[in-house]
């Protein structure tokens, strides 16, 4: 028996490829379904079946093109209602894999259909969990996601059937079972999981608050969903995706986004598609030297994430400025989150744009010891931390004013175009995503700081918590 996790960590998220006996299956593709078969040829095995733990809102599944291109099973939870042909198991329904079995255990709370696979070894003991968001490592799924497409679904329903589910059906298992969850830190799909991937059952028992054996039923329903924010807008519609089926193929995808269009064509293409232009090189690279227009969000973080929070239409025609040996990763990255209008890239990058004679732009940036010396004149100064609501509240500059970049199209009118204001985050990408948007609307006397929320920690500036938000006017 093998089993291997696949993780990939700009999603935070978990795929598992299991083996036995020339049989494989594989738990929550992504939507390039190639390096799954590649695996699974190098070892001489036929994917036999292709397990969803549920209709994933943070990502689009790889399931249906895999199943084409393999002829494996797509298997469901109880209550699934796929768009396409699936097998929708039974809760405690057995599936065979060589010389190991696949127990389905119903476990709604995260979603309806929410299932959890016990992998039993060839001996019949049990051996792993794969428990999608019905179970982190240190946390639990947030069951406030369904409501966005059922209203009638409340956050609070889900949350009692999850504390159902988890004492129900995997509380009583072995302490020792293995815990492979879907996610890792960094995905919004809880709120305090641990950057472990993979824990013992019997750990978690002891240092996960969901799982405390005294917890009532109202205490956790009240603990897991309060302090939830607004999810990505992303997600419903990848829920739909995932239900509905039929997304084109990735090498489509692929052949289209990576298209070398000249800076002519470029612009041309720009302004005859109304395309959204993604700058995806290094930071530094972009604050020195950008096209006007364009928005900056780097392949070297959250990338996909971030396109999905802040592009609301998820057919949005995109055109990429990206180091060459990139082009594909980014457009890639993109279609895992749903976004496979991507139409070509800017060929010859910046340089190529510069010496057609087209115009650059760049960001204004100081370092935190700069800005720490303006703040000591001038307290009053525009100071805009655009962190997460909960890091601001954790703690801040005194003066400072709460501009989550999740939010930023929410509350950009907030803003006065006629005065300066200065930008920071927890290490400065964040920032130079906030400081691009605003400077492709109009907001020209913006200034990011290097480094941030990091760097003005060690200028001796004054910290406080959470306190009440000054007027950004």
């Amino acid at each position: 028996m093998k089993v291997e996790q696949i993780y990939t960590g700009c999603l935070a998220e978990a795929a598992y490829y299991i083996e036995s006996n020339g049989e494989a299956a594989i738990i929550d593709p992504l939507r390039e379904t190639q390096p799954y078969i590649d695996r699974a040829a190098r070892n001489g095995a036929t994917i036999k079946y292709i397990l969803e733990t549920h209709f994933h809102a943070d990502f689009v599944s790889g399931h249906q093109e895999l199943a084409a291109k393999t002829g494996a099973t797509i298997v469901f939870g109880p209550t699934a209602t796929p768009g396409y042909d699936a097998h929708v198991a039974q809760d405690g329904e057995v599936l065979k894999l060589g010389n190991v079995t696949i127990k389905v255990l119903h476990t709604p709370g995260h979603t309806m259909e929410s299932a959890t696979y016990l992998l039993q070894d060839e001996n019949g003991k049990d051996h792993a969990i794969f428990t999608g968001d019905t179970l982190f490592i240190g946390d639990v799924g947030r069951p406030d996601l369904v409501q966005k497409l059922k209203a009638e679904i409340t956050p609070e329903l889900l949350a009692g059937l999850l504390y159902d589910s988890l004492r129900q059906k995997i509380m009583p298992l072995a302490d020792d079972i293995i815990i492979y969850p879907g996610h890792g830190a960094g995905s919004a799909c809880g709120k305090h999981m641990s950057k472990e991937t993979t824990d013992t059952l019997r750990n978690q028992k002891t240092f996960n608050y969901a799982l405390r054996t005294d917890m009532t039923r109202d205490e956790f329903i009240k603990e897991v969903t309060t302090g939830l924010v607004a999810p990505p807008q992303y997600f419903p519609y990848n829920v739909l995706m995932n239900v509905q089926g039929g997304m084109p193929d990735i090498e489509e995808v692929i052949k289209r986004g990576t298209m070398p269009l000249p800076p002519a064509e470029f612009q041309l293409v720009w302004d005859h598609e109304e395309a959204l232009v993604i700058d995806t090189r290094r930071k530094e690279a972009y604050a020195n030297s950008f096209i006007p227009g364009s928005i900056f969000i780097g392949l070297d973080d959250n990338f996909a994430p971030w396109v999905g929070t802040l592009v609301s239409n998820l057919r949005q025609p995109i055109l990429l400025v990206a180091d060459e040996d990139r082009v594909e990763e980014a457009v890639v990255r993109l279609s895992r989150v749903g976004y496979d209008n991507s139409i070509g890239y800017l060929k010859g990058g910046i340089c190529a744009w510069k010496e057609a004679g087209y115009r650059t732009d760049s960001v204004e940036e100081v370092s935190p010891d700069v800005f720490a010396s303006l703040y000591r004149v001038d307290k009053q100064i525009n100071l805009l931390d655009v962190r997460r609501e909960s890091e601001y509240r954790t703690q801040h500059l005194e003066g400072a004013v709460s501009f989550p970049l999740d939010f930023i199209n929410q509350h950009m009118s907030e803003l006065d175009k006629s005065k300066e204001y200065y930008l920071h985050c927890a290490g400065g990408y964040r920032s130079l995503i906030t400081a691009s948007i605003l400077q492709s609307r109009g907001y020209n006397r913006i200034v990011n700081i290097k480094d941030g929320f990091k760097g003005l920690v060690g200028t001796g500036l004054p910290l406080t918590a959470f306190e009440e938000q000054r007027s950004m006017l």
